[in-house]
């Protein structure tokens, strides 16, 4: 723990907190800090000037980043017949329908990261919604995990297709890739992530949307990004 708090102090010391600084300068700042033993995943977090009780301000998308996560995603796919085997072809992790749907029931099985189901087969996967939902793994045709293309959204999510959605206090918290990525491949990640998410405004929210953009690592200190300059990524 001394080490730990030895690395952030230097880390802090690095960042001036009173400054906003462009997207490639932070994300380079904190590649730069004192790094720990393991491999950091790299994070942006967004506060957006909307109401998320109020439906038509409740931002939601999904964005491929040019690098992926870092991250080797399990994949669980709700299928059957023909579209079961497409899901098997392109990598999915464990594939099924009936006894899919009990082993989660009986078992409290959960052993993926992201859940795709066809159409036909989100009746089945409904009972399971209360199980599912609270953890983030419920399949949404608005985010394209829902849908007969099984094969494109396994393909999809295995090549670093992220979900974003604001949270109750207005905030997206969103990975970007992990630390080793180098600033260059994070920096790009990170644009086609704001990209996305200043697209994604809605129409009822009124005044300034991107109130605050920070970025961080695992264990380092926020680093604050000048909002106006991210504003003209779009």
């Amino acid at each position: 723990m001394a080490q730990a708090g030895k690395r952030s102090a230097a880390a802090r010391k690095l960042v001036d907190r009173e400054k906003r600084y462009a997207l490639a300068d932070a994300i380079k700042l904190v590649t730069e800090f004192p790094a720990p033993k393991f491999d950091e995943t790299v994070e942006i977090a967004v506060r957006l000037g909307v109401d998320p009780r109020q439906a038509d301000q409740n931002v939601r998308g999904t964005v491929a980043l040019p690098h992926g996560t870092g991250k080797s995603l399990r994949i669980a796919v709700f299928a059957k017949g023909e579209k079961e085997r497409e899901a098997r072809e392109a990598g999915a992790d464990v594939v099924g329908g009936e006894e899919l749907v009990k082993k989660i029931q009986e078992e409290n099985w959960l052993e993926f990261d992201k859940a795709i189901a066809t159409p036909d087969m989100m009746g089945l996967v409904g009972r399971i919604g209360k199980i599912l939902g609270p953890r983030g793994l419920m399949p949404n045709p608005k985010v394209g995990t829902v849908t007969f293309d099984v094969g494109k959204a396994v393909n999809e999510l295995k090549a670093g297709k992220v979900e974003y959605r604001v949270e109750k206090a207005g905030i997206v918290h969103v990975p970007i890739g992990k630390r080793s990525f180098g600033s260059q491949k994070l920096t790009e990640n990170a644009t086609a992530l704001l990209t996305s998410l200043i697209k994604a405004k809605p129409a009822a929210a009124k005044g300034n949307y991107l109130l605050s953009v920070a970025v961080s690592a695992t264990m380092s200190p926020g680093v604050k990004i000048d909002p106006v300059a991210v504003r003209t990524l779009a």
